[in-house]
């Protein structure tokens, strides 16, 4: 059980809701390799552009130069390489209103795999600013419950063209 907006909460997420796990060997790598393309970005090296594309190809992401040279301003080496080691938009079947509730929960309560829970939410629900309503909602949501924001999600609709 964790507590969540002053509220106990009792939701088990499903194993594929959580954070998949990385292995150190593999982190250990990717965080090698981060430091080696952030050298090669550095020192100006031609062949930057192509190792960095080849990475992306690799891990699924879409990085550029400065997020190589700049990560340690918002995040440590092995944050960044945890965040490689990840999928960049899981998407999940079916998943219901209260694990939705939970997962945004554990964001406002600081959860150390935020950023995780930030991607599933993004791209598994149709609201294209999710993450501001948590981090910079309006007025009415200032100080609002995870079931606040995740209805105030929920009722969002796209506009057909």
């Amino acid at each position: 059980m964790s507590e969540i907006s002053g509220i106990i909460r009792a939701v088990d997420l499903r194993a594929e809701l959580l954070p998949p796990s990385v292995s150190q060997q593999r982190l250990d790598e990717l965080c090698r390799e981060i430091s080696r393309i952030a050298d090669l970005v550095l020192c100006g090296s031609e062949s930057a552009g192509q190792e960095i594309e080849a990475f992306n190809a690799r891990t699924g992401h879409d990085y550029a130069a400065l997020d190589f040279v700049e990560y340690d301003e918002s995040r440590d080496l092995a944050e960044f390489a945890l965040e490689v080691a990840r999928p960049v938009r899981p998407r999940i079947a079916d998943m219901t209103t209260d694990e939705l509730v939970e997962i945004v929960g554990r964001i406002l309560a600081g959860d150390p795999d935020s950023d995780y829970y930030l991607r599933l939410l993004d791209a598994n629900m149709a609201h294209p600013r999710v993450s501001d309503l948590i981090f910079h909602p309006p007025a009415e949501l200032r100080d609002a419950s995870a079931e606040q924001i995740v209805d105030e999600a929920l009722r969002y609709r796209p506009i057909a063209l």
